[in-house]
């Protein structure tokens, strides 16, 4: 097995035997994990460097964007809060890929299994100083879920823009390459 595929979302993991919240929502995290594990793979320095105009972000800009998210994705089934201002660490292509994934695989693994109750005592919360802000899952949904599995294609699009297209033999319906 290749380096690329030691990393977690290959492939899609098979699916749970039942439909409990957290189930849903870790199937969720995993179709955003295999979407951005192709999305950036195989990126070059020159797809890194490529964004569609000057105000736009570059791909590396868009990952490391993503990458914050997950950040707050894996922290929402334990309630740990997001401390503001810390910037985005200074990760090379290859760290800030793998760190995302595992990100969103230990996400994905926390939620697991968990019923409604479970999902709900997931929190969002950000922390300034002592002044936290919390907000119910439901906002990580159609927040952070949403914006990653859109960036996700943002990348897939901009990649296709810098002249290296996703492999052809995805099939994000079954999470797998195709034959």
């Amino acid at each position: 097995m290749s380096a690329q595929e030691e990393l977690p979302y290959y492939q899609i993991p098979d699916y749970p035997e039942d439909y409990e919240s957290g189930n849903v929502v870790a199937r969720m995290i995993d179709g955003l994990g295999f979407r951005y594990y192709w999305a950036t793979e195989g990126l070059s320095q020159k797809d890194l460097e490529y964004k569609p105009s000057k105000d736009g972000r570059t791909i590396l800009e868009t990952m490391q964007h993503v990458y914050t998210m997950s950040e707050m994705i894996k922290n929402a089934p334990t309630a740990t809060p997001n401390v503001r201002g810390q910037g985005v660490p200074d990760f090379s292509y290859a760290e800030l890929r793998e760190k995302t994934l595992k990100n969103l695989q230990a996400a994905s693994n926390l939620m697991k299994g968990k019923n409604s109750k479970g999902v709900e005592d997931s929190k969002v919360i950000f922390q300034r100083g002592e002044k936290q802000s919390i907000y119910p899952y439901w906002n990580m949904i159609n927040g952070m879920l949403s914006d990653c599995i859109y960036h996700a294609g943002q990348i897939t699009l901009l990649r296709r823009a810098s002249g290296n297209p996703i492999n052809p033999k995805v099939s994000v319906f079954n999470g797998r390459l195709r034959e």
